[in-house]
């Protein structure tokens, strides 16, 4: 009887596994899509186990969308949004998924480590540490993705800024208005970030916002000072009867300043962030090379 059980046992974990696999496969194979403002599809990629276990944030959507949650609900759809995924993930799914995770992948975690700490006793002293650890990481996991995925996105609007407002500079200056320069820059096949967002602007403007609010609603979902002064620069160029034409040269001047800062503040930093792991890699290496010898020639002779 028990060897019965035991078989039966062994034939569901296989069956689980095996359904288990075949959904993983499934999923990943799916590619995301987010709809632009011109109903145009474009790929954007979230992590693999954020689309496993995304069918199970439902469980808890009502401890998420209660009021103690809202002003942390919207902050996280305002990083959404500017992270270039609306549409594909709420916010309050990603805060659930910072309970889903722990929960789900937790045990999974403590179970690898009692199997990998078992053959050390060092490494079973580390048990409670490594576990606490995992757990930790698992919770905070998918705020890390979204930050990251906004610094991502604001990096390729910050490096496509001075050629797109180049772009729009020469067109305006040979006499086209600036929202039909907009828009002819956005007519491309495939769009960037930047891209993307003048085309939102632009078909805001189309339905009916004014020129204004479209230009601080796209610096609001950038959230970047290079485009909150481009924008600033914008509105007052409007309500002064500037030509935006050097507006836009002025700030495509100064966007090329700013980026050259940061390039040689980078390069300045560059000798204090390569000595640590010149200290941690590369020196004690190099003492055992040097100094490797003599030890043994000291220790052999007492």
């Amino acid at each position: 009887m028990t060897g019965i059980l035991g078989w039966a046992g062994a034939i569901l974990w296989m069956a689980s596994a095996a359904l288990f696999t075949w959904y993983a496969i499934g999923v990943a194979q799916q590619i995301t899509y987010v709809t632009l403002a011109d109903g145009r599809k474009q790929e954007r990629r979230i992590p693999l186990i954020f689309r496993l276990l995304l069918p199970l944030t439902p469980n808890v959507k009502g401890l998420m969308l209660s009021p103690r949650f809202e002003k942390l609900r919207k902050k996280t759809d305002g990083m959404i949004v500017t992270a270039g995924f609306e549409g594909l993930v709420e916010g309050w799914e990603l805060l659930a998924l910072k309970l889903v995770l722990p929960l789900c992948l937790g045990p999974l975690w403590c179970l690898i480590l009692y199997q990998v700490c078992g053959v050390s006793e060092f490494l079973s002293r580390l048990f409670p540490a490594l576990t606490l650890l995992g757990v930790v990481f698992f919770y905070i996991y998918p705020v890390m993705w979204l930050r990251s995925a906004v610094k991502l996105r604001q990096h390729q609007i910050l490096r496509a800024m001075p050629f797109v407002l180049d772009l729009l500079t020469l067109s305006v200056e040979a006499g086209l208005d600036f929202m039909s320069a907009v828009q002819r820059a956005t007519e491309r096949e495939k769009l960037d970030a930047l891209s993307e967002e003048l085309l939102r602007m632009v078909r805001e403007i189309q339905v009916g916002t004014t020129r204004k609010n479209a230009l601080k609603a796209m610096s609001d979902r950038v959230d970047l000072p290079d485009m909150r002064a481009l924008v600033n620069a914008l509105v007052q160029a409007d309500e002064l009867g500037v030509a935006v034409g050097s507006i836009l040269r002025i700030q495509s001047d100064q966007i090329r300043v700013r980026r050259f800062e940061r390039a040689e503040k980078l390069a300045n930093e560059a000798p204090t962030k390569l000595l640590g792991p010149l200290m941690v890699f590369i020196f004690p290496a190099v003492f055992i090379i040097l100094l490797g010898p003599l030890f043994y020639k000291l220790a052999a002779q007492v």
